[in-house]
């Protein structure tokens, strides 16, 4: 089951502590991200590829971007 973080509305850093947070509470699996700027897209991609994490996805939803990571 994916863990969904939603950070639209939140201006960075927030969406990146969010992301880290769950990042943290759940190790591995699959984590969907909600963000609604181009900065936080970008920003929270790079986090989680710097925890190990997988992009596997990054699409348009709305105003902003579903972002989905994943780790085994």
């Amino acid at each position: 089951m994916s863990s969904i973080v939603d950070a639209r509305g939140l201006s960075c850093p927030q969406p990146v502590i969010l992301t880290m947070n769950e990042i943290k509470k759940v190790q591995k699996g699959e984590i969907i991200i909600l963000v609604d700027t181009d900065t936080s897209k970008e920003n929270v991609s790079r986090a989680a590829i710097a925890q190990k994490w997988t992009v596997k996805n990054i699409e348009e939803e709305g105003t902003g971007y579903r972002i989905i990571i994943t780790k085994d």
